[in-house]
């Protein structure tokens, strides 16, 4: 069977936090022919005037990526509470975190290995590929299966600007369920 065409959405600034460098952030969401997850980040505006994490010699699992650029993904099952969140960094580094409920983190914390990661950018445009075929177990991936695309984009004076699909909050939290309008892609 051909693997579907991947959906793409748009990320919108929450209204408290702009980032006038950036003109559009798009996420590309779909699977590899082995079923993997595959989330293509593409950002435009002036790269100039963003803060970007260098390059990482080894990355590896990182806590606290979300204090800069970093691109992310929650994923849960609709019918639970229970989700999983990655982060991707620039700089290679990532984290993937399991949740019991909101904000709760699970008992027992993945033990993932690592997503492949690529990044590229221009002066006008970056893009960020993850590859990941880490998704929570048990999961029933026939289910419907919500999902919450954001990214934290750190301007060259440290401001913090956050994205995401829906911001239903008047603070940015991208862990409420009511900002993940999508659905993930069935395997």
């Amino acid at each position: 069977m051909p693997t579907p065409p991947p959906l793409r959405f748009q990320l919108a600034p929450h209204p408290s936090t702009p980032c006038r460098a950036v003109h559009s952030l798009s996420v590309d969401v779909g699977r590899t022919a082995a079923g993997a997850l595959r989330l293509v980040y593409r950002l435009s505006g002036d790269v100039a005037a963003l803060r970007l994490p260098p390059a990482s010699d080894q990355p590896q699992p990182s806590d606290g990526l979300w204090r800069h650029t970093c691109f992310e993904a929650f994923i849960g099952p609709a019918s639970a509470t229970t989700y999983r969140e990655f982060n991707f960094s620039p700089s290679g580094d990532w984290a993937v975190y399991d949740f019991a409920q909101e904000r709760v983190r699970a008992d027992a914390p993945p033990a993932p290995a690592a997503p492949t990661l690529t990044f590229s950018q221009q002066a006008d445009a970056l893009t960020l590929t993850a590859v990941t075929p880490h998704l929570p177990t048990p999961w029933d991936e026939s289910a419907d299966t919500l999902l919450g695309l954001s990214a934290v984009i750190e301007s060259a004076d440290g401001q913090l600007s956050y994205w995401a699909l829906a911001h239903p909050r008047p603070q940015p939290d991208f862990h409420t369920r009511a900002g993940w309008p999508a659905r993930l892609p069935a395997a």
